[in-house]
């Protein structure tokens, strides 16, 4: 749970999943690639990369693809032939390799299924399920006809929440089905200098406790023990992060609340919160250009930063739509009161 500022210039964290900001460079290593960047300031697609040479790879590649992902946002890759073993295995070396605490491994949802054929870490995106049980998405829109209400980063309410995230479609409807990702980065520096500082000193309370009812109309019991982390385990389904965060691979300053999983900022009153809390998701859902959106073709994968992005699925279908999602743990959130936005960071 977030602390005082420190000094060390460190607002939030703890001590098993304790921040670093080590800013990380990039190498060149991917330069060879045939690359483009699918709008000016989040996503990059790569032509030619596949996951599985990638696990062949020195440490330099992964590590900047790393470092890519972090700094763009989201990278998509197109038709790839790869399991959710070896979607496992790039996810633990890209997370490794990027400095995740060592108390940090894979996450297990707490709707997972114990001794789940795909295995524990691997979480099933599927339209069909999603309709069974009801969802993140279902939730919403029990209150709201709003497609954008559905934006979230991944596992926001565990005390140590996801970096990275990988995604494959194998499953989707001829149309329909897009998703769109957010920068939290330029959500971050669109605020003016006043309203930067009083967020940066303030905290959140996000909350997944509907995740609860879901598991009773799934069946299945919440996986109460350890999800990934020493941190993450028991059915609360809720933590406290600080509104402003670090991303220790970019050194850069992101908005960390989402629609999703975010109820209230802490230390002003409801109303306030309520106020605070309707600004930041309508700068994510009505400024098109920070955002991003990608239309899948079958086996494409895309890999995001939950740092410093959101993302939002477009249900606009009423075909199958499924795939496979596999979530790293990074570090607990916090503000490196050192750190700086990204415009700053990267000049005019």
């Amino acid at each position: 749970m977030p602390s005082a500022t420190t000094d060390s210039g460190i607002f939030g964290g703890n001590d098993i999943a304790r921040p670093q900001t080590k800013r990380i460079p990039y190498s060149g290593s991917l330069d060879a690639f045939v690359q483009n960047d699918l709008a000016p300031i989040i996503g990059r697609e790569y032509e030619g990369v596949q996951v599985v040479d990638l696990l062949e790879a020195d440490d330099r590649v992964v590590r900047d693809l790393a470092v890519t992902v972090s700094e763009r946002g989201v990278v998509f890759l197109r038709d790839q032939n790869v399991t959710p073993t070896q979607m496992k295995d790039l996810m633990l070396r890209l997370t490794r390799l990027s400095g995740c605490p060592e108390s940090s491994g894979l996450h297990v949802h707490p709707l997972t299924e114990e001794g789940s054929e795909l295995g524990d870490q691997v979480s099933v995106i599927s339209s069909e399920k999603q309709a069974k049980g009801g969802g993140l998405t279902h939730q919403l829109s029990d209150v709201s006809r709003f497609a954008s209400n559905a934006w979230h980063a991944d596992i926001s309410f565990e005390p140590v929440p996801s970096d990275y995230a990988m995604l494959k479609i194998h499953t989707l409807p001829a149309t329909g089905g897009d998703t769109l990702w957010a920068s939290g980065y330029e959500i971050y520096d669109r605020l003016s200098a006043p309203m930067q500082r009083m967020l940066e000193g303030l905290t959140a309370t996000h909350d997944a406790k509907f995740f609860l009812d879901e598991a009773k109309n799934l069946g299945n019991p919440i996986r109460e023990g350890q999800r990934g982390s020493p941190l993450n385990h028991g059915a609360e389904l809720a933590a406290v992060h600080p509104v402003i965060r670090t991303n220790p691979v970019t050194g850069w300053r992101s908005v960390y609340v989402n629609k999703g999983f975010t109820k209230r900022i802490n230390g002003v009153t409801k109303d306030e919160s309520d106020v605070l809390l309707a600004y930041l998701f309508n700068l994510v859902t009505q400024n098109h250009d920070a955002q991003v959106r990608f239309r899948w073709r079958k086996n494409d994968l895309a890999i995001w930063d939950n740092r410093s992005t959101w993302h939002c699925a477009t249900y606009d279908y009423a075909e199958a739509r499924a795939g496979d999602r596999v979530c790293s743990l990074g570090e607990a959130p916090y503000l490196d009161l050192s750190s700086t936005g990204r415009r700053d960071a990267k000049g005019p």
